[in-house]
């Protein structure tokens, strides 16, 4: 029997985020009625469950009750959508709910886009949002014990989340939605919603700096960057973004001057700094390996290790020129705060970068930048808009760091929350990384917008233009 066992496999499962950052109130009850789905009418469907359909009904998926849940499947309808909902009542203002949901796909090509578990609040049975919440998911149990083992081996997928009622909500709805399986189908073994203790913030002190030597040299620029570097840890800061091949801006020298291995002297002085301060710091350097020259920006950890670094991609006229290779990865980087991503200059032009970054995870998109983020002028949209637009259309924080018009920290939704308006400094902003704000009629488009991509139609960005 497939899943003859899965209520208690499924207790592991739906544990394993909260026992990282919360956990569920003891003796807190399943809010959730018929959460098995073992229970059917005449029909086959679940009782206290509502099936929805789309207006057009020939794009409709059957539903059918089983032994082991409830199945979802259009074999032959391929664009196929529809799901279940439930209305949840006695919702309390200002309380914590975990959602925890379970699925198993089966010949889904993509269950990150066609498998949705959606949380909206409500009063007096009507959404405060029309998009409501995407939770968190789908997850596939992590590797370790057996029990968790056995949950990857039946193909069984997770969507956890904790979230915390609005002041005006008094109830929500939990819909479990399938949309493209493409012949594919998918099992709803079990479901629950919890009481729970509410998350902390993840807050993160977020500092971008505006410095442009001049009439420098390599040994002095490492030494005006460290002085910033010590300027932010007395704010206390998080991170740090340093600007675009520091050791060769406001000086004479070529990149045959100052390209160096990385790890390298460079990465020795500004890991100290990092060290000295506790920050994590990203910095713009010239790398040599081999017989290749790179354009590069470091991550260093707050010991001052290296912990990453990433070679500029998309490089300009002026760079191609002097012989600097291309980079061909775009890394992310595990902080402990969050997941981070570099780019480098040029490559706020090209928006793929922008998006694969937020593919891979990252939260933050930091940029150190020789090239410029004036404001508009006479109509035509610069770097200031053009970066506010790239943070907006991946749902991230993007903080470049610049010579010309303003180092800057901007939100996921383009607003600039900081800027250093013309001087020279530390400019920072604090923010809760678990905040998700939610755009009026589409909802958070972090989850959103990865999910609606269609990527099987972009191939002609693949190949060279016409």
């Amino acid at each position: 029997m497939l899943l003859s066992c899965m209520e208690s496999l499924l207790a592991v499962t739906l544990a394993l985020a909260a026992g990282a950052e919360h956990h569920t109130l003891e003796v807190s009850p399943n809010l959730i009625r018929n959460h098995g789905f073992t229970k059917a009418i005449d029909e086959g469907l679940p009782t206290d469950w509502t099936v929805w359909n789309p207006v057009w009904q020939p794009a409709s998926c059957s539903f059918r009750c089983t032994e082991g849940g409830l199945l979802v499947e259009a074999p032959e309808s391929p664009f196929a959508v529809g799901g279940v909902r439930q209305d949840i009542p006695g919702i309390k203002p200002g309380n914590a709910y975990e959602i925890g949901v379970s699925c198993v796909p089966k010949n889904v090509p993509s269950p990150f886009r066609s498998i949705y578990v959606r949380w909206t609040w409500t009063r007096n049975g009507k959404p405060l949002h029309p998009a409501g919440a995407l939770v968190r998911g789908p997850l596939a149990p992590p590797e370790g014990d057996v029990d968790r083992q056995s949950l990857r081996v039946r193909g069984v997928l997770r969507f956890e989340d904790v979230l915390i009622a609005p002041e005006e909500a008094d109830g929500a709805q939990l819909s479990l939605e399938v949309k493209w399986p493409r012949g594919g189908s998918v099992l709803w073994p079990m479901a629950h919603v919890f009481s729970a203790t509410p998350p902390p913030p993840r807050k993160v002190k977020i500092g971008t700096v505006f410095l442009r030597p001049r009439g420098s040299t390599p040994e002095k620029n490492l030494e005006l960057f460290c002085e910033q570097i010590d300027a932010a840890g007395k704010l206390k800061l998080d991170i740090l973004c340093l600007g675009e091949a520091i050791t060769m801006v406001g000086t004479s020298k070529t990149v045959n001057d100052v390209a160096e291995p990385i790890p390298g002297p460079s990465t020795e002085r500004l890991g100290k700094a990092a060290r000295q301060n506790k920050l994590w710091v990203v910095a713009g350097l010239t790398e040599r390996d081999g017989k290749r020259i790179y354009n590069t920006a470091v991550l260093l950890d707050r010991q001052g290790k290296l912990a990453g670094k990433y070679r500029k991609v998309h490089l300009p006229r002026e760079e191609w020129k002097k012989g600097i290779t291309p980079g061909s990865e775009y890394p992310v980087f595990q902080t402990d705060f969050g997941t981070v991503a570099i780019q480098i200059c040029y490559d706020w032009f090209f928006p793929e970068s922008h998006t694969i970054f937020a593919l891979h995870g990252a939260e933050i998109i930091f940029a150190p930048t020789w090239g410029n983020t004036l404001p508009d002028d006479d109509g035509m949209a610069r770097g200031e808009t053009v970066f506010r637009v790239r943070a907006r259309d991946n749902g991230v924080y993007l903080v470049p760091s610049v010579y010309d018009g303003s180092s800057m920290v901007i939100d996921p939704l383009g607003r600039i929350l900081a800027s250093n308006k013309g001087r020279d400094g530390v400019f920072w902003a604090e923010v809760d990384l678990n905040r998700r704000e939610r755009l009026r009629w589409v909802g958070h488009w972090g989850s959103i917008g990865p999910r609606h991509r269609m990527p099987e139609t972009y191939g002609a960005m693949l190949g060279d233009a016409p």
